[in-house]
C-alpha cells in the first residue's frame, strides 16, 4: 500500500474517532461519544480492562482476534461478509465490555444494554461510506505479543543461536520420553462428563452449516457446543505425588491477589475456535485444565511458580474427525503437535526456527474414541497420547466455560478476572523472565490469557495464529471418493 493511501486511511480513522463523534449534531450521538469515554476510562481506572480480544484505534465499538484478523480480505470482497464482519467484531467488544463491566467497582445493569445500543448507532454512522469501510479493514488487525525493541536490545540474531540449542534439547528429551514411555503404576485416570451420543453424520451436519455463514465460520449455539465440547473432551492420567498435581476450578480467596485452584472442584474450562485451511474454516475446541503451582525441583528452578496447566486442542474436519491435536501450557511453553494420518507436517522454512515439534503420531480417531493425556508429576509435561473407548474412569471432572475465568466472584464481594490488563495472571512470574527476554517475550513463563499466546522463542508463532496449522500441515479435509 502507498504513502499517500496510508494517510488516507489514518485520516478517515481519525475522521471515526470519538473526538470527531463528541462535535457531532445529534445528541443522541454525542451521548454515546460520551458514554465510551466514560466507560473506558472508569474501565483503566479500575484496572479492570480485557485483554482477550484487540482493540481497534477509532473504532471503540469493535475489538478484533486474529481469526477475524485474517478474514479482511474475504470482508472486502462481499458487501454480506462485510457485514458479518463488522457485526462479529462488535460482538467481540461487547463480549469484552460484558466482562469489564461486571469487574467494575460499581457495575450498572443497564450498563451493557448502553453500550450494546451505542455500538449499533455509531458503526452505522462510521461505516457509511466505502472510505470508512476500508479504512476498518486497515486497521482490523492484532498485535503481535514480540517486542522488536526487547529482540534488539537482547542482540536476537546472535542470543537466539544459544536459545535454539536450549530448545532442542529440550525437544530431544521429549521425545525420549515418548519413546521410552510405559504405563505406570499410581496414575489417577480423570474422565470427562457423560455426552449424549452425537454421531460423526450429525456433527458434519452441525459443521456444514458454515457454509450458509458468509465468513465461513462455523454457527453454534450454546447447547450445540457443549454437546460437542463432551465429545471430544480428553481424559487425563496424572501421576499424583503432591497436591501440586491436584488440578481443579479457578477461584479467588478472600484478600487473595493471585487466583488459586480448588481440587475439590475437577473443572476443565472449554472454548471454541477457528482456524484457516486454504479457503475453509475449521472448527476447534480448545480445553484448559489448572494445577496450583510448578513446584521447584532443583535450587535454582527458573521454570517453578505458581500456578501451572495444560492447554488441549483438537482441530476438527468438515465431516467431525479430528484431523490433529495440539497443546501448550497456559504460558505459550511447549507447543507440541499430535497430528492424525489426515495431517502431514510440512518442512520447515528456516531450521532453526521452532516450527512443528511433533512428538508423536497418532492413529486416525474413530467415532467414539477419545485420547488420554499422560502427565508427568510436578512439571505436568505431557509423556504419552493414547486412544480409549468408552468410560475409563469413575473419576469425572466438570466441564467449565473459558470466559468464567475473565469474571470470578470475590468472597469478599464483587468480581475479579484471574487475568490482568496486559493479559498475564499477576503472582505467576517465573525467574526464567530475567533470562529469557531477548527472545521478545513480555514475563516469559507467566500464566495468560487466551489470545495472548506467543509459542515459540525462535521466530514468531502464537497459538490462536490463523494460518498456524495452514502453514505447518497439509490438511486431508475429505474421504477420498
Amino acid at each position: 500500500m502507498n504513502m499517500l493511501k496510508l494517510l488516507v486511511l489514518a485520516l478517515l480513522g481519525g475522521c471515526a474517532s470519538l473526538s470527531h463523534h463528541l462535535e457531532a449534531p445529534s445528541a443522541q450521538v454525542r451521548g454515546c461519544a460520551q458514554w465510551y469515554e466514560a466507560l473506558d476510562r472508569a474501565t483503566d481506572d479500575a484496572r479492570v480492562r480485557d485483554a482477550q480480544y484487540a482493540r481497534i484505534p477509532g473504532y471503540p465499538y469493535f475489538r478484533v482476534d486474529r481469526t477475524l484478523a485474517a478474514l479482511r480480505t474475504r470482508a472486502g470482497q462481499d458487501p454480506r461478509a462485510l457485514q458479518a464482519f463488522a457485526e462479529r467484531l462488535a460482538e467481540l467488544d461487547l463480549d469484552a465490555r460484558r466482562y469489564e463491566i461486571l469487574n467494575l467497582p460499581h457495575s450498572h445493569a443497564d450498563a451493557l444494554q448502553r453500550t450494546a445500543d451505542c455500538s449499533r448507532m455509531l458503526r452505522e454512522r462510521d461505516l457509511a461510506t466505502p472510505e470508512a469501510r476500508e479504512a476498518l479493514l486497515e486497521r482490523a488487525r492484532v498485535p503481535d505479543d514480540y517486542s522488536l525493541a526487547a529482540r534488539a536490545l537482547g542482540l536476537y540474531p546472535l542470543t537466539r543461536l544459544v536459545f535454539a540449542a536450549g530448545v532442542r534439547r529440550w525437544e530431544k528429551q521429549a521425545l525420549e520420553t515418548f519413546n521410552s514411555w510405559e504405563p505406570r503404576q499410581g496414575g489417577v485416570r480423570y474422565a470427562p462428563p457423560p455426552a449424549q451420543p452425537l454421531s460423526r453424520p450429525m456433527i458434519g451436519g452441525l459443521l456444514a452449516r458454515a457454509q450458509f455463514d458468509p465468513l465461513g465460520m462455523s454457527v453454534l449455539s450454546e447447547p450445540e457446543l457443549v454437546r460437542l465440547a463432551a465429545v471430544y473432551a480428553p481424559s487425563f492420567e496424572i501421576r499424583i505425588e503432591g497436591d501440586h498435581d491436584r488440578f481443579g476450578e479457578m477461584r479467588w480467596r478472600r484478600d487473595g491477589e493471585v487466583p488459586e485452584v480448588n481440587p475439590s472442584e475437577l473443572a476443565v474450562y472449554v472454548q471454541a475456535a477457528h482456524t484457516r485451511y486454504r479457503d475453509r474454516m475449521l472448527l476447534q475446541l480448545v480445553y484448559t485444565i489448572w494445577f496450583p503451582e510448578r513446584p521447584r525441583l532443583a535450587p535454582l528452578d527458573l521454570l517453578a511458580g505458581r500456578l501451572d496447566g495444560i492447554v488441549w486442542r483438537v482441530t476438527l474436519a468438515p465431516d467431525g474427525e479430528p484431523l490433529l491435536y495440539d497443546s501448550i501450557h497456559p504460558c505459550g511453553c511447549y507447543h507440541e503437535f499430535f497430528p492424525t494420518p489426515r495431517a502431514r507436517p510440512l518442512e520447515p522454512p528456516d531450521r532453526l526456527e521452532e516450527w512443528a515439534f511433533v512428538p508423536q503420531r497418532l492413529p486416525r480417531v474413530a467415532e467414539g474414541e477419545r485420547p488420554v493425556l499422560s502427565l508427568a508429576s510436578g512439571t505436568h509435561y505431557i509423556e504419552q497420547v493414547s486412544l480409549v473407548r468408552g468410560s475409563d474412569s469413575l473419576t469425572r471432572y466438570a466441564l467449565r466455560r473459558y470466559d468464567e475465568l475473565r469474571s470470578l466472584p470475590r468472597p469478599d464481594g464483587g468480581r475479579r478476572s484471574v487475568f490482568g490488563p496486559d493479559g498475564l495472571i499477576a503472582g505467576s512470574e517465573r525467574a526464567e523472565r530475567f533470562f529469557f527476554w531477548p527472545m521478545g517475550i513480555a514475563s516469559a513463563g507467566a500464566m495468560r490469557q487466551w489470545g495472548r499466546h506467543a509459542t515459540a522463542f525462535i521466530g514468531r508463532r502464537h497459538f490462536d495464529d490463523a494460518d498456524l496449522i495452514e502453514r505447518r500441515f497439509e490438511l486431508e479435509l475429505a474421504e477420498a471418493p
